[in-house]
């Protein structure tokens, strides 16, 4: 509830009253808190790694099982969901999404929950944070990628 019905219960009142003032303010309200909604995320990934960064140095080990079967999730998903959108027929510019959320886990709420629930100093927070940590740099990739194979995606 804390997480994603109150803030979509939110978000959809406050764009339910922007639309009703018009598309230009809409628009013009998402333009004012775009470089907020970037700056917000940088800083709480800035957090997390400050209160997790002595744990992640000093235990790589455990960094490391928490990191493989994450990247081998990610590649996996992504390259699944974008390969089954080519063989439906479906286009680039849907693929390229679908593989995307295909592969995400997500790691931003249970960033959220695993700090609720058992405090920023624990085990689930850290391992939330690897994922964090490996999950957005692998994202950026599975886009260049997709971005790279339009070619091969659009040929017949």
């Amino acid at each position: 509830m804390l997480y994603i019905v109150i803030p979509v219960a939110l978000a959809q009142a406050w764009r339910k009253s922007l639309l009703a003032k018009g598309q230009a303010a809409f628009d013009a309200a998402m333009a004012r808190i775009g470089p907020w909604s970037i700056s917000a995320l940088l800083a709480t990934l800035v957090l997390l790694f400050a209160f997790q960064g002595e744990a992640i140095l000093r235990q790589p080990l455990v960094i490391g099982l928490l990191a493989v079967p994450i990247l081998i999730q990610v590649f996996f998903n992504s390259a699944l969901a974008y390969w089954l959108n080519k063989a439906v027929g479906e286009k680039h510019n849907v693929a390229c999404p679908s593989a995307l959320i295909g592969a995400s886990n997500f790691f931003e709420l249970a960033v959220a929950a695993a700090i609720s629930l058992f405090g920023f100093e624990s085990g689930a927070a850290l391992a939330t944070v690897v994922g964090v940590l490996i999950e957005v740099p692998v994202m950026l990739l599975v886009v260049k990628v997709v971005n790279a194979s339009k070619g091969w995606y659009e040929a017949a």
